[in-house]
Parts: C-alpha cells; sequence; structure tokens
C-alpha cells in the first residue's frame, strides 16, 4: 500500500497536497489527520501547518497488472499487458517476443499465471473478480485445436467401435471437448479421474 504524509495551511491543503503525490482522486484514499493546524501566538509567532497521512486504497485490476509487471521485469522479459473488460471478467492480453516461455506446454504456465494473479487481485477485493489470461489470443487458437482433435477422435471411435482415453486436461480444456461432441450423432463424452490427472473419454453413444 502506498502512503504519504503532506502538509499545508488547511487539512483541505494538505489532502490536496497529498492527492498530488499520489496521482489519484480522495474517493481513492484513507485520509488520517496526523496535526491540526494552528496560527501561533497573535497569528505570527508557532505557526504550524496541517499534517495528513494518505493511503491509497490498492485497485484490484492495478495491483494484478503490478504483480504481473514486476515478475516479467524479474524474468528480464519486455511484454505488454492489454486490457479490456467483458461480461463476465477482465481480459489480459499479453504481447511480447519471448511468449512461448509464458505459455508453457499446452498452456500449462499461462494457467498457472492465471491463477496466481486471480489469488493477487482477489486479495484487494471485497467482491470476486475473474481475470483471463492470454497471450496473443493462444486461447482461441488452442481452443480451435482441441475443437478439430475432437472431431478426429470421434470419427475413430465410430470407425473402431473401441472408447479412446485423451491426455489428462483441465476443466476449460475438457469443456470445449464436451461442448465440441455433444451433439454428434455417433459418439458420446464423459470425465473420469481426479485433479489434475482428470481425462475425458469418448465413447459411442
Amino acid at each position: 500500500m502506498k502512503k504519504v504524509i503532506a502538509t499545508g495551511k488547511t487539512i483541505e491543503d494538505a489532502v490536496k497536497s497529498g492527492l498530488a503525490q499520489l496521482n489519484t482522486t480522495q474517493d481513492r484514499v484513507h485520509v488520517n489527520v496526523l496535526e491540526q493546524p494552528s496560527k501561533g501566538f497573535l497569528g505570527l509567532i508557532g505557526t504550524k501547518e496541517a499534517k495528513v497521512e494518505l493511503e491509497k486504497i490498492p485497485d484490484p485490476i492495478e495491483e494484478a497488472v503490478l504483480f504481473l509487471e514486476e515478475l516479467f521485469d524479474s524474468m528480464g522479459l519486455a511484454i505488454s499487458i492489454d486490457q479490456k473488460q467483458t461480461k463476465d471478467a477482465h481480459m489480459f492480453n499479453l504481447s511480447g517476443s519471448e511468449l512461448g516461455i509464458l505459455i508453457g506446454k499446452r498452456g500449462q504456465t499461462l494457467d498457472a499465471l492465471q491463477y496466481l494473479v486471480n489469488i493477487v487481485a482477489n486479495r484487494y477485493s471485497n467482491a470476486h473478480i475473474r481475470i483471463l489470461l492470454d497471450a496473443e489470443q493462444f486461447r482461441e487458437r488452442r481452443k480451435q485445436t482441441l475443437q478439430e482433435l475432437a472431431n478426429r477422435l470421434a470419427g475413430r471411435v465410430t470407425r473402431s467401435k473401441k472408447d479412446l482415453i485423451l491426455e489428462p486436461m483441465n476443466a476449460q480444456e475438457r469443456k470445449i471437448i464436451h461442448s465440441e461432441l455433444q451433439s454428434h450423432p455417433s459418439v458420446k463424452t464423459y470425465s473420469k479421474g481426479e485433479e489434475p490427472s482428470r481425462r475425458v473419454v469418448i465413447t459411442l453413444r
């Protein structure tokens, strides 16, 4: 949390000075009056200014962005974060020259980062906040890959009459497989196993 101590002829002046230092507005701070102003003897001798302490109220999204920026800086990565608000979540799209490190195998590193950044944001929020982390539309490309895989494997099950058990996937990726094949005329899907090794099974209807 950021704190500053500011002074001024009046409490209002001191608060204004502190807000300028924090580059924020009064609704984003807690104000603690440390010293009241006094005019002193005959209004001249011993004049004392007002002193206040301003503590900035952390914004969950700002804290999430700061967490990522500090992480990328410590890794020596030049990554920019593009933010977009959707109906259900805050979208953070990462762009840069070394995104492969942040995406990881099948997006596992990106998923881990998304988990951590949600923990950070919700630490500073009274209501639940959902942040989705992407890297130059990786998740959309991954979704298309999984949809193509689902249809290809459904064809294999239809021809062989044998069940197929897919590799372990997270809940979001399993949902893509289930959704893609829910209207398939020949196969159906279900999940089995425990996290993090839960798998999709494709079987005949």
